[in-house]
C-alpha cells in the first residue's frame, strides 16, 4: 500500500495523455482550458514516467 501515490499518478498521467490526444473529450469554450488541454499531450507522459521511476526508485 506504500506505493498508492504512484498509481494514482499513473492513473492521472493516463488520463491526461487520453484527453490530450483527444481520446476523452472535454466539453468546453472556455479558451484557456483548451489551451491546458493542448499541454496534456506531453504533461500525461511526463506523469506516467514520473511515477514509474519513483515506483523503482529506493525508498
Amino acid at each position: 500500500m506504500a506505493n498508492i501515490d504512484q498509481i494514482i499518478m499513473f492513473g492521472a498521467g493516463l488520463w491526461m495523455t487520453a484527453s490530450g490526444f483527444g481520446f476523452v473529450q472535454t466539453n468546453t469554450q472556455m479558451p484557456w482550458l483548451v489551451q491546458l488541454t493542448r499541454h496534456f499531450l506531453w504533461m500525461g507522459p511526463l506523469l506516467i514516467v514520473i511515477a514509474v521511476v519513483l515506483l523503482f526508485a529506493p525508498s
